[in-house]
Formats: structure tokens, sequence, C-alpha cells
């Protein structure tokens, strides 16, 4: 139905300037044969079969006028010439040539029109000549000058009038084209976002469990209890991955009204889940430790997104290349500036030229940071080990991000 309508509206825009030259050729020419009609002025001959003829033809001419407004006005002036020199009345068939003025002076150069505005002028002139006797030539002189005049700055304002709405048409849909293009951009981004969040789940989440089950399967004949925790521990965790997925997920179902599918999701991962981040590690085999070594401010929700994901990767990091070792997360402010360092000591796997590999975890943690104007770093130890440095400017609030143990004077171990 929109399609038929669509459809309808163009055909309608194409014919109609036609539909509406025919309207008015039919109008002139009925106008002009009816007051062709009427008694004509002294001096003038009635209009008789040929005059009617030289009538219809110099008002069907317009159709016309808009394909080729010269050619139509010189028709229609030749056309008017004749009929006044069989002596018929010029007043019958003068509009038909004004309106070929009005159409050359919107549509032609200024030169052309003002040419077709003499020409105007001088049949005028012309008619009145001829009809001497009982002509006033002051008053044709007035309206040879006058009625061109008129005509010529009432065309020459709604060709410029045209243009601008030309204008507007075309930067229109160049704003629209634009914003198509933006919100296609937003598009990309949000998926791509999306996908880093994905990447950082799923990366995090299966070291831990692969992990836990070979710690699992290797305990197992010795230690039964402690092969069920590590079971305990692969179950939350993956319940876990679970739930963050189908979070993220959910953005990308939308109905077919555009609205999401699904009542809702939980909020994004912040600072308050950082201790059961460093706990799961912690029972991976990495002992970690947190370090609040000043009062931080309340970061926004991106912001704490973005703390947690580069911690998050950090530690995965530590999990596939550095093995069973111990590891610090120290989160500092100084001079307005929030300073979130990851570091670990090398472990008996540890594999230098493996972890400095920039790969796509060390890409989207410094493609985060840069969306609040920060950076990362990550590189080796002078004394050993690994560390990933975050710097963020901080908020100019001095609250404390909420989840954050208060501040204190040395490590804070994660219970």
């Amino acid at each position: 139905m929109h399609a038929g309508s669509r459809l309808l509206d163009r055909l309608d825009g194409r014919y109609r300037p036609l539909v509406t030259d025919v309207s008015l050729a039919l109008g002139y020419v009925g106008a002009g044969l009816l007051l062709g009609q009427e008694q004509p002025p002294a001096g003038w001959r009635p209009v008789d079969m040929p005059g009617a003829v030289l009538t219809a033809l110099v008002g069907l001419v317009m159709v016309a006028r808009r394909l080729a407004p010269v050619a139509v006005f010189a028709t229609s002036s030749a056309l008017w010439i004749l009929f006044i020199a069989c002596g018929y009345w010029p007043v019958v068939n003068s509009m038909p040539a004004l309106l070929g003025l009005y159409t050359v002076a919107a549509t032609r150069r200024r030169p052309t029109a003002l040419v077709c505005a003499a020409v105007v002028g001088g049949v005028w002139v012309y008619a009145g000549i001829g009809n001497i006797e009982h002509s006033s030539m002051p008053t044709v002189l007035a309206q040879a000058v006058l009625f061109p005049a008129a005509v010529f700055v009432v065309g020459r304002g709604s060709g410029a009038l045209a243009e601008r709405n030309r204008q507007f048409a075309e930067l229109t849909l160049r704003l629209r084209r634009q914003q198509e293009e933006k919100a296609l951009q937003a598009l990309t981004e949000e998926r791509v976002r999306i996908a880093r969040e994905l990447h950082d789940v799923v990366a995090h989440h299966m070291s831990v469990i692969s992990l836990q089950a070979g710690m699992a399967s290797y305990v197992f004949p010795t230690d039964p209890a402690a092969s069920r925790r590590a079971l305990d521990t692969i179950a939350d965790t993956s319940r876990e991955a679970l739930e963050e997925m189908r979070r993220m997920l959910v953005l990308l179902r939308v109905d077919q009204e555009g609205q999401q599918d699904g009542a809702g999701y939980t909020p994004a991962p912040g600072l308050d889940l950082l201790e059961p981040l460093l706990e799961r590690v912690r029972g991976a085999g990495v002992e970690v430790t947190l370090d609040v070594a000043s009062s931080p401010p309340r970061l926004p929700q991106g912001m704490a997104l973005c703390v947690y994901r580069v911690v998050q990767e950090a530690l995965t990091n530590v999990l596939k290349h550095a093995g069973p070792t111990t590891a610090a997360v120290s989160i500092r402010t100084a001079r307005r500036t929030l300073v979130v360092s990851v570091t670990n000591e090398a472990g008996d796997d540890f594999r230098p030229n493996k972890e400095m590999a920039p790969g796509h975890g060390l890409i989207g943690m410094r493609e985060r940071a840069k969306i609040y104007g920060g950076s990362v770093t990550a590189g080796p130890r002078a004394l050993g080990g690994f560390e990933v440095r975050l710097t963020l400017p901080a908020p100019t609030t001095d609250d404390r991000p909420s989840g954050l143990p208060a501040p204190g004077t040395g490590d804070v171990p994660i219970r």
C-alpha cells in the first residue's frame, strides 16, 4: 500500500506541471474566444473564424512553455503580431505573450528575459501605431513599459524563489543521507562495541573454566572435595558468562516496531563487581590483591565499565600467559587523574614475547580508554613480570565509586 502511494505521488509530481500548463492553455483559448466575441474598440475588426484559429494557436502553444520557454515565447509573439497585423484587437491575445515572458524571466538569464520584455513592449507599441487614430500614444507607451516590466520583475522573483527551493531540497536530501550514514555508522560502532564486550566476557570466563576443569581432572583421584569446588567454580563462572552474554545480545534483538525484545537486562558490570571478578581469578590459581591508595571519585557508568573491562582483560592475560602466580590491582588518583594498574609476577609459564604481543585485547583496552580521553600502556616490568596501566581523567566530584572498599594503607586481600 505504501509503495503504491509513493508511485502515485511520483507520477503526480511528474505530470502535475503538464496538467497545469494544459489547463492554462485551454483557459486562455476559452477566455480569448469569449473576449473576441465582444464588440472591439473603434479601429479594430471583430474576431472571425481566422481570428479564432489564431487565438486558439496562440493559447495552445503555451502547453510547451516549460520545455522550451524562449521558443514558445517567440512563437506566441509571432502569432500575436500576425493577429494584430490582421486588424484584430491586440488585447485578445496579450495574456499568452505575457505568460511566455513570465516563464522566460523565471527560467532563463537576465539578458534573455530583458530581450523578451523589449519584444512585448515593441509589439504593444506596434499595435498602438497601427491604430494611431483611435489610440493615445502616451497611454500606449506607459502600457508598453509597465506591463512587461511588472511581469519581468515577478518572473525574476519567482525564478529566484524556485532556485532557493531547489537548493533547500538538495540540502535536505544531503542532510537526510548524512543522517542515514551517521545512523549506519553508529549501528556499526555499537556492534563493534558489543563484539568487544563479548570478547572480554568469553576470553575471561573461558580461561577460568579451562584452568578449573584441568585442576578438577588432576585432583579428582586424590582430593574429591577440591575437585567439587573447582566444578562449582566452573558452574558459577559459566552462569555469569551466560548472563552477561544474554544482557548484551538483548541489545541486538528488536521487534518489528523497533523496540527491544525483552523486559530489560541487568546493568553493565562496574567497580562493584571487581571483588567477584578477582575472587574468581584467585580461585583459578592466581593470588590477587586490591590496593585503593586514595579516595577516588565516583565514576560514570561508562567509565566504570571501562575500568572493569581493562582489569578483566589484564587478569585474563595473566591466567593465559603467566600461569600460577601473584597479581595486584591498584586504583589511585593523582592530579585529577585516575590510575589503574594490574601487575603480576613472572610465573613458571611466563612467556614475555607472547604476552607483549599487541592482540585484540590490548587494542580493545586502548580504544576503550581513548573514548574517555585516557590511555593504556602494557609491557614488562623492570623487576620482572608484566604491567598494564590505565590512565583516565578523573571526574570533578569527590565521591568514591560505589562497590570499592574504603581506602587503606596497604593491600586489601580479596576474600
